[in-house]
């Protein structure tokens, strides 16, 4: 009798112990935008909504809890082009769980990222393949919507929503983007050679016709010095003429070239720098040189009057 009352002393305790963690054992807790899969002897039996849930201690389990925010799978494919260029293509798919087939996406799908991961590849190498390198960064577009169709075409029977795809990156292989790159940069440098090229031209153009016209006005102002020069010998001549009486205009002419001959001598010689080399002359030449100014104007009358 003693032996059995100790027994049920002792099991009393521990009795009540198994109770309480059985207790706790019965209740859990589910976060926000989460479903639990409960199994009762490993078959299905319910869905746990986020918050505080019970379960029977032993008889049922967590089978499993399903994420029911969107989530995002990186998938790199590597593929060819239309003109045999090896690529890489980054594909991200954001993806969700329906919440009224958390059932058919926890069992149908071991893995629904590999699942993912497959049509990905394979619209990926069936579209890439049709299209030339330079054309594919500008259909990257093209790529990412058939991606997504051909994903919730086919996902959707799993209890997956697929949000949207996208073409993140296009990396072609390291030598081809070396070569893409020398292109560039050969193309930038052939227009900045146009560029200043032309600029070259148009200076040059500006500075020819800039130097056209200051030719221009330094002729017409030579012609204006000397139609000045003639008009004031004109002048001197006849007052000279009234002056003195009996003088002839060719006498004049003569004076006048005399006179200027030793105004250039004066203002050769008031110079200390000059480097004018004087040929050995007398003042008596300035009729020689009158006379073969005089030559001149009669010979070229007469062409003047046979051209005519």
């Amino acid at each position: 009798m003693d032996y059995t009352l100790g027994i049920l002393s002792l099991l009393g305790p521990c009795l009540f112990l198994l109770l309480i963690v059985l207790f706790f054992m019965s209740f859990f807790t589910i976060g926000q935008q989460t479903i639990a899969i409960i199994e009762r002897f490993g078959k299905y039996a319910r869905q746990a909504r986020p918050g505080l849930n019970f379960k029977i201690p032993f008889i049922e389990s967590i089978a499993g809890k399903m994420n029911l925010r969107v989530q995002q799978l990186d998938v790199k494919a590597e593929t060819k082009t239309l003109d045999n260029v090896f690529v890489h293509i980054m594909v991200s798919v954001q993806y969700y769980v329906l919440q009224d087939k958390v059932y058919d996406a926890f069992y149908k799908l071991e893995n629904p990222e590999l699942q993912i991961n497959s049509y990905v590849f394979d619209v990926v190498r069936a579209k890439v393949p049709k299209i030339n390198l330079d054309d594919l960064f500008e259909k990257k577009d093209e790529i990412a919507i058939a991606v997504k169709e051909e994903l919730n075409e086919t996902m959707v029977g799993f209890g997956f929503e697929i949000l949207n795809a996208l073409v993140t990156d296009i990396e072609p292989d390291s030598k081809v983007k070396e070569s893409m790159n020398e292109i560039n940069a050969a193309q930038r440098l052939r227009v900045a050679a146009n560029e200043k090229g032309e600029a070259e031209k148009i200076l040059k153009v500006k500075s020819a016709q800039a130097e056209a016209e200051s030719k221009a006005l330094q002729g017409k102002g030579i012609a204006d010095q000397r139609k000045a020069i003639i008009e004031g010998l004109r002048e001197s001549v006849d007052d000279f003429q009234k002056t003195v009486s009996g003088s002839s205009a060719q006498e004049v002419m003569n004076l006048v070239l005399l006179t200027q001959y030793f105004d250039t001598l004066k203002e050769i010689s008031s110079s200390s720098k000059t480097n004018t080399i004087l040929l050995p002359h007398t003042p008596a030449g300035m009729s020689d040189i009158a006379s073969q100014i005089r030559d001149s104007i009669i010979v070229g009358n007469e062409v003047n009057k046979n051209k005519s």
